[in-house]
């Protein structure tokens, strides 16, 4: 992750926001790559659930909406998340991800690597002694580790040489006075309070010019509800009939408690969600139909299968009106749900929920309209259930950049490439001069650049070496380098190289698009 965080700051696909002012924590700016890698999955998801059928209409719904929306929808009075704050270091933690933060925390990590294996307490006292101060100043192993390592001992010792899981451990070496076990600071290894309070995630502003008698209103924190109050609007429209989708992608807004691993959380996003309305006797068929669908989009557009998976939600994590949900989750190198059990880091990027009729009867009752669908051949009224595949723009493109990354040992030295699928690559093809010196050559690649540009995603670049552009062009995910040198001016041919393979092949320039085309349409 670090490797592609660097690559991303220093070839122009993501920038820290306001960063010469010191940045905005969790905000972020897509530089000229980042944005065209943006917009071609984008692209991706649109043509694959709107273009490619007939049962998907799209719509783009206003940020701003009616307060009575986030009412009727349960976001004005339950979209809140219970957190801690540390005593000690005064940051915030969201209760249900605490053990999570711990486990990819800074101090923990560097207790696992110093301890772990077959090591005897005075492993743990060296840690407490020297990188324990440092890193977790507070926590009870290192202000008083005698002590603290004694009640562990004993417990062992009472269980009969049991040992010790993850969060029992932690707690013990967190532990007060008295021996009681405690949940540490991820921070500073402090005790967190017991008690935890609700803090509503959705950000607010005034409309209006004047604050003080501006209507307080919120930035939507999900798109969803901008399609569920245009149903009618839609349904009159197009008159569709059921099974049929309404598809958006637009910002969102969530005033998140703790955000963070790049731009995997963040308090502004970009959701891609379709609303997918369907008879109550078809929605389980459906919303697995929509699992393996949205499943294979991933694997379609270059992310290995082997790091994606489906984890279906226990009930007791499900939405009080949901009727089943699954998740698709990506197996990043930093560590989110789940992490704290297995090491690994499955997070996720995109939900199917079943949400039944829960959304339609609830923007009915509190709006007054009538927001039945009737079927035409019965006459029957009735209130479809809904089944919503609901991604992130942003968390997608960050899992086909760490999926694509990749290290190669060429001539004893190593070569990075960004393995990006046909549909998602920035940049189709570079065209480069062997010599900015020689003007000919430098008009020739120029004017090849400009006639390739009326087919792929060209650029031209003449600032280093050709080995250099070479690796600059690999880096970014460039399929292939097309060389101008010397001999072309003679014979008018060109040099053409795969990104993957390395391979040259030298070419006839007026059959250069013909040929490029022919290469990407067997890829």
């Amino acid at each position: 992750m670090e490797k592609v965080v660097s690559l991303c700051k220093r070839r122009g696909f993501i920038f820290q926001s306001s960063e010469i002012y010191g940045g905005l924590a969790s905000a972020w700016d897509y530089g000229p790559l980042g944005v065209e890698l943006k917009r071609n999955v984008k692209d991706a998801w649109w043509k694959a659930v709107v273009h490619h059928r007939d049962d998907v209409v799209g719509l783009d719904t206003s940020i701003l909406m009616h307060p009575r929306v986030w009412e009727a929808s349960g976001h004005a009075s339950h979209f809140s998340d219970p957190f801690v704050k540390c005593p000690a270091c005064g940051r915030y933690f969201r209760l249900d991800k605490i053990w999570d933060e711990i486990w990819a925390g800074l101090w923990f990590q560097s207790l696992l690597q110093e301890c772990s294996g077959d090591r005897d307490l005075r492993a743990f006292l060296k840690w407490a002694k020297g990188k324990g101060k440092e890193l977790a100043p507070n926590l009870a192993l290192v202000k008083d580790p005698e002590v603290t390592l004694s009640f562990i001992v004993d417990l062992h010792e009472k269980f009969q040489g049991v040992n010790l899981d993850f969060k029992n451990f932690v707690g013990r070496i967190a532990s007060d006075n008295a021996g009681l076990a405690k949940t540490p600071c991820p921070s500073c290894g402090n005790s967190l309070p017991q008690e935890h309070v609700a803090a509503n995630l959705m950000l607010k502003t005034v409309l209006g010019p004047v604050e003080e008698s501006g209507e307080k209103i919120y930035l939507r924190p999900e798109t969803a509800q901008g399609i569920f109050v245009n149903f009618l609007n839609v349904l009159d429209t197009t008159r569709k009939r059921l099974p049929f989708g309404i598809a958006q992608i637009g910002k969102s807004f969530r005033n998140e408690i703790t955000p963070g691993n790049y731009t995997f959380r963040t308090r502004e996003f970009e959701q891609m969600e379709i609303e997918y309305f369907c008879l109550p006797s078809e929605a389980e068929r459906i919303h697995e139909e929509w699992i393996h669908h949205r499943f294979r989009w991933y694997v379609d557009l270059g992310i290995k299968k082997e790091n994606l998976r489906l984890r279906p939600h226990d009930p007791d994590e499900l939405a009080h009106y949901a009727k089943a949900c699954t998740d698709i989750e990506y197996n990043f190198s930093f560590s989110t749900k789940g992490g704290s059990a297995s090491g690994g880091g499955w997070s996720e990027l995109e939900g199917i929920a079943n949400r039944a009729d829960f959304d339609l009867k609830q923007h009915a009752q509190y709006s007054g309209k009538d927001l039945r669908y009737q079927d035409n051949l019965t006459n029957e009224k009735f209130y479809p259930y809904i089944v919503e595949p609901s991604g992130g723009v942003d968390r997608a493109m960050l899992a086909f950049l760490v999926d694509a990354y990749s290290e190669e040992a060429v001539q004893e030295e190593t070569r990075t490439v960004l393995k990006l699928s046909r549909q998602l690559a920035p940049i189709k093809v570079a065209v480069l001069p062997l010599l900015k010196k020689n003007s000919e050559i430098v008009q020739t690649a120029k004017k090849i650049k400009n006639d390739l540009s009326k087919h792929f995603m060209t650029v031209y670049d003449d600032t280093a070496a050709i080995g250099k552009l070479y690796r600059r062009q690999d880096e970014v995910g460039t399929f292939y380098c097309v060389t101008v040198d010397v001999k072309s001016l003679e014979d008018h041919q060109i040099t053409v190289r795969d990104r993957d393979t390395m391979r040259q092949e030298r070419i006839p320039m007026e059959g250069l698009v013909r040929y490029l085309r022919e290469k990407f349409e067997k890829i």
